[in-house]
């Protein structure tokens, strides 16, 4: 039976929802460019890296912009962003996560974060869940974004755990492809047929339970 020794968690849709400010940051920055964005097309964004999601964007423009316009864009973007995180606070975690996130770490399992965001940091800060993760990978320590699986083995290599003990939260598709290209569980949170390939899918943060994740991955052994 696989032994838990690490579980990974990503950042946005696990531990908080920013989706919110992300979609306010890209639509201030295309109504800047006069490029039409809506929630709709804001869902293809989902899982993406900033690069990705701007090209997605820019694919809607008459116009074309040289890689220096792009890298101007995106950091135009962040700093939209950054304004709007300021707002965060401890009352932004997901149902029943801090109290999962607490019981993780009382068992002596090892904790990290893969995130596709850059600003992760300052989030988890702002959320003030630090102490209750070992290592934090986000996409300025990677070259490359999910569904690369490089974030999440980064994050394993980091807590010196080998990825097949390994078990990665997601609530992206992207996501739940990375987790299982590293080679690890995965749990993914959401709508079942978005997250065909998790190991185990839940629909919301609430259900998350040690005990409950335990019974999962000793059901799938004896299948």
């Amino acid at each position: 039976m696989m032994e838990i020794e690490a579980i990974i968690y990503d950042l946005d849709g696990v531990i908080t929802d920013t989706a919110e400010y992300h979609y306010l940051a890209w639509k201030a920055l295309a109504d800047e460019l006069n490029i039409s964005f809506d929630r709709s097309f804001n869902e293809q964004l989902k899982g993406l890296s900033r690069v990705d999601s701007l090209e997605l964007i820019l694919q809607q423009s008459h116009q074309t912009y040289t890689a220096e316009e792009k890298r101007q864009l995106a950091e135009k973007k962040n700093e939209h962003y950054q304004e709007l995180i300021q707002k965060v606070s401890p009352n932004d975690l997901l149902p029943g996560v801090e109290l999962f996130m607490k019981e993780v770490k009382q068992a002596g399992i090892k904790t990290g974060l893969a995130s596709a965001s850059k600003n992760a940091q300052t989030v988890i800060e702002r959320l003030q869940v630090t102490n209750l993760l070992d290592t934090v990978v986000d996409a300025a320590k990677v070259e490359r974004g999910k569904p690369d699986p490089e974030v999440f083995v980064t994050a394993a290599k980091q807590l010196g755990v080998p990825t097949a003990h390994c078990v990665g939260i997601e609530d992206a598709s992207s996501g739940v492809k990375a987790i299982k290209a590293a080679g690890m569980y995965a749990v993914g949170i959401g709508k079942e047929k978005y997250l065909a390939e998790a190991d185990w899918v839940i629909p919301d943060t609430s259900h998350l339970g040690l005990n409950s994740l335990e019974m999962k991955i000793s059901e799938d052994n004896q299948a």
